[in-house]
């Protein structure tokens, strides 16, 4: 590929760049941690991940972190997997996430949409309320610090209250948005035995009500963990027999404690998508998070408490945890819940229009959608107070920053983000002080030392390799639930290069610092933002008599389409008809998600596997992005290297 593309598309002002709260902490680290003050963020970039320490150190005394009892050194061990980070320090996320309700207490600490697009405040003064209210019935319902507390919750400000109140005993939040059928809300929270459980009756999609009474009554009964169940009355029916009243919960006028923990303790277990297996639990901890939010969000987002930051998403996906530490910077969150395009393509531009968000964020391929469907986001809404538009859940194609630069405005900062669930933040993206080039992030993250590898561990540039991390972050998992000699964990990131973070994506480093993108190296289905695994898929499908087993991959198409085509291999006698193709479909959408039904159905003569019995899924995805079979596959790790054949021919033929 070219990397020589020097023509930005989009430059900061010099005004611009000295406004930028980045170029402000620079001036300050080489004042007073020996950061360098000029040769601008590059040398920034290289100064944080060569002297690791002073920079994370330089991150909490600039934001003001409050530790309780202090830290005894900032790393103690800095070997990956196992890095400790501030061993001795105790504080609390949430008491961070609202401490800006002590000067704007008025002022709207989040704004919540629906799909009426009519923004309603909660003041910062009634956000601490709420949180110290439900924090205390957590307590006296038995919660303690480590008991995890599970949301089956849409995008509204009861979910962040539900995290806040959660973190603010000490407890470990972890949420599914309620499109998830029950299989894969079980899959999830089994693996930790919430105590706590909190749902809707229901949530409003596309126009429609969709009714999941039933869906949490499995819930609870395959939930035995549970000491409590509150009702969140969405779509104003009565709490179920023996549920708790969300309005009951969080009516007194009670001040939060915060427990102070330890800075490793639990915050959060998100999920990532096994493709072998059951989904990871992933456990980041309280300190890292609050660390790493910090400097993503206040440097690398420029976000503070005049913005207003919108991204679109849902509880199942990392993006609205990163979402909710805005707060963090005493920025004003906006939490849209409902469809992405209703009642039209443009609506999000609405949103962002009547919300007056600075920051939009969304997905690339609503960028794309918006694109084919003729949206004109600056002639129809005006966007005035955004400054800046941000992308992730797939690379934004080319053709997604043009048309974002033409079509909102010729000054629009474009930051395509890329990270994971993993590290529940960016490893590049975002920076205000650098330019725009199309089809590129501008750069490496602040304390991430991001590199692209050939196989044996060789540093690449202008050439394609695999993303390594190859310093500790903050935000990385802590541990895998129900993995207890960490053999999970560590096969997940370091089995590939020992002691080095391996994510699992392919990109270009260029010469000129900018990072590109070019998918996943492995089998992750990565659908709208929503990741999910392929066992996910198997699991269900082949749970119909038809189908004596099944191969799925997605595949990120040129144009920033997304590829899903699902194989089945039939049971003697079977027929993929209309029927089956439905059934399959159907049972897709109701006990996984709707996001993640495929785009084909295709009838194929058996599943290729390895010599070990595992479904090849990698090199079928190269061998349909029209990589040659020499170089897709090792020849001898394959049970029936026939059937491959079907599947090259399939991608020849394709159109």
């Amino acid at each position: 590929m070219s990397t020589v593309n020097p023509q930005p598309l989009w430059q900061p002002t010099a005004e611009r760049i000295a406004e930028a709260r980045i170029t402000r902490f620079q001036a300050w680290a080489a004042e007073h941690h020996g950061a360098p003050a000029d040769g601008g963020y590059a040398a920034l970039h290289r100064w944080s991940v060569e002297e690791l320490e002073t920079f994370w150190k330089a991150v909490t005394e600039w934001f003001d972190v409050r530790f309780t009892t202090p830290y005894e050194r900032v790393l103690g061990d800095r070997s990956m997997p196992g890095a400790q980070w501030f061993p001795g320090a105790t504080l609390n996320y949430a008491e961070h996430a609202l401490r800006a309700a002590g000067s704007r207490a008025d002022e709207p600490a989040l704004l919540h949409v629906d799909e009426t697009h009519d923004p309603r405040p909660v003041t910062w003064a009634d956000l601490r309320r709420q949180v110290g209210s439900l924090a205390a019935e957590l307590r006296a319902l038995g919660v303690r610090p480590g008991d995890r507390v599970s949301g089956y919750l849409p995008n509204i400000p009861e979910a962040v209250v539900a995290l806040l109140a959660t973190a603010a005993v000490g407890g470990v939040w972890t949420s599914c948005a309620p499109d998830f059928g029950a299989r894969s809300v079980l899959d999830r929270f089994q693996q930790v035995e919430p105590v706590v459980l909190f749902t809707v009756d229901g949530y409003r999609y596309g126009g429609k009500e969709h009714d999941r009474r039933g869906i949490v009554a499995e819930l609870r009964r395959e939930l035995p963990t549970l000491r409590a169940v509150v009702h969140i009355p969405l779509l104003g029916t009565d709490a179920p027999d023996g549920a708790l009243k969300w309005s009951a919960l969080t009516a007194a006028d009670t001040a939060p404690v915060f427990e102070q923990v330890p800075f490793d303790h639990p915050l959060w277990v998100l999920y990532s998508s096994g493709t072998t297996g059951l989904p990871k639990a992933i456990v980041q901890s309280q300190g890292g998070i609050l660390v790493e939010h910090l400097k993503q969000l206040g440097l690398h987002c420029d976000l503070g408490p005049e913005d207003r930051f919108f991204w679109y998403t849902s509880t199942g996906w990392m993006m609205w945890n990163f979402l909710v530490s805005g707060l963090l910077t005493g920025t004003t969150v906006v939490l849209y819940d409902g469809s992405p395009g209703h009642p039209d393509t443009g609506a999000q531009w609405r949103i962002a229009e009547r919300t007056g968000a600075t920051l939009y964020g969304t997905s690339a391929a609503y960028v794309m959608a918006c694109r084919k469907a003729g949206v004109h986001p600056s002639r129809d809404h005006d966007l005035s107070a955004v400054k800046c538009v941000a992308t992730t859940g797939s690379p934004l194609p080319p053709d997604g920053f043009r048309w974002l630069h033409d079509e909102v405005r010729h000054d629009l900062w474009i930051a395509s983000v890329s990270g994971g669930t993993d590290v529940c933040s960016c490893f590049a993206g975002a920076v205000p002080t650098l330019p725009v080039h199309v089809g590129e992030l501008q750069a490496p993250c602040l304390g991430t030392d991001l590199q692209s590898w050939d196989p044996s561990g060789k540093p690449l540039t202008d050439e394609v390799g695999e993303l390594v991390v190859t310093n500790p972050m903050p935000s990385m998992p802590i541990h895998f639930w129900n993995d207890p000699d960490g053999s999970r964990y560590h096969d997940s990131y370091f089995d590939t290069y020992p002691g080095v973070w391996r994510h699992g994506d392919w990109i270009t480093l260029t010469s000129r610092g900018s990072v590109v993108i070019h998918g996943r190296s492995d089998s992750t289905l990565n659908r709208q933002g929503v990741r999910m695994g392929s066992a996910d898929i198997y699991e269900a499908v082949e749970r119909l008599p038809e189908i004596k087993e099944s191969l799925v991959v997605g595949i990120e198409q040129p144009d920033g389409g997304y590829w899903m085509p699902l194989f089945v291999h039939l049971a003697p006698g079977a027929t993929l008809d209309d029927d089956l193709t439905d059934r399959i479909r159907k049972t897709i959408r109701t006990q996984l998600s709707p996001r993640h039904v495929p785009d084909e159905i295709i009838e194929v003569p058996g599943i290729p596997h390895t010599l070990t019995g595992k479904r090849i899924e990698v090199p079928v995805k190269r061998l349909l992005q029209g990589t040659p079979l020499e170089k897709a596959v090792n020849p001898g790790s394959i049970d029936n290297l026939d059937l491959l054949a079907h599947y090259q021919e399939l991608a020849r033929t394709r159109p």
